[in-house]
């Protein structure tokens, strides 16, 4: 896989819960959890299932930080 992102986070699908039409899924990323909505295509074709390797992949452009 070649992308243009820099920000890519290895980790392992630790759960997904289906939705209708989108899914959540979290990756375990050795020490911490990203958490991704993606659509249920997306899941079936990425082949994606609880304990599978994946990558996070993570545009800076849409990363918000916040404060209470």
């Amino acid at each position: 896989m070649r992308v243009s992102a820099r920000n890519q986070l290895a980790g392992k699908v630790k759960k997904i819960i289906p939705g209708a039409v989108n899914a959540e899924v979290t990756l375990d990323c050795g020490g911490f959890d990203v958490v991704a909505i993606i659509t249920s295509d997306s899941v079936e074709r990425l082949g994606l299932v609880v304990g599978k390797p994946a990558y996070a992949v993570v545009k800076a452009s849409d990363v918000l930080v916040a404060t209470d």
